[in-house]
């Protein structure tokens, strides 16, 4: 008989089992996220899992967060690549692209994850949720880099006007696109291809 969390720590067992989770969901994605999977995986009960969570609701969000949090870096860490000393207009589209690509990528090299992380757009930010003290929603970069190309100059305040529905229309649609719709399963060179051509005439028609 499995026992309950004895053997884990005040507050180790929920890191526990929002890590179990993200094993779990990076090749399953949500549907894999079952109570009785997720805490057989840490060797405890069902019930222990109580003692954290409200319900799987609850558990699923919380490794959704964590998912969110793991996009939230990737596309941090590609706006950390940008140089320092680039000029401030180019700067600013640089970082629009970053935010696009960056998401995308994550999509494509992640799918179990990206699954879980856009459950996360349609939730208020609870507490119980957030494992990192930094957490900035993925959206909220696009947002900052749309304010930023307008302080830049290179986007007018009448464009930036709604323009994150645009941006992310496209590029959720082409993630959308690779990992579950009909781009599924093409090289990914070719998906590359495809959502660089789809920020960029983005890019394009926002400045025009």
């Amino acid at each position: 008989m499995i026992s309950d969390a004895h053997s884990y720590h005040h507050g180790d067992l929920r890191s526990a089992l929002v890590e179990a989770g993200l094993r779990l969901a990076r090749d399953g994605g949500v549907n894999a996220l079952g109570l009785r999977e997720l805490t057989r995986s840490v060797g405890v009960t069902p019930n222990a899992a109580y003692r954290h969570f409200a319900d799987r609701q609850a558990l699923v969000l919380a490794v959704a967060a964590e998912a969110q949090n793991r996009l939230a870096r990737a596309i941090r860490e590609r706006l950390g690549a940008i140089p320092g000393d680039a000029d401030p207009a180019e700067r600013a589209v640089h970082q629009l692209r970053e935010v696009s690509l960056g998401y995308i990528h994550f999509a494509v090299s992640e799918p179990g994850w990206f699954e879980l992380a856009f459950l996360m757009q349609d939730e208020s930010r609870g507490d119980e949720c957030v494992t990192i003290d930094d957490y900035v929603p993925p959206y909220q970069f696009l947002l900052d880099a749309l304010d930023g190309m307008v302080h830049a100059g290179v986007l007018t305040p009448e464009r930036r006007a709604d323009a994150e529905w645009v941006c992310w229309s496209g590029v959720h649609g082409i993630a959308d696109l690779a990992t579950r719709g009909p781009l599924q399963g093409l090289d990914r060179s070719v998906i590359d291809m495809l959502a660089a051509r789809v920020v960029d005439t983005t890019l394009a028609g926002l400045r025009t």
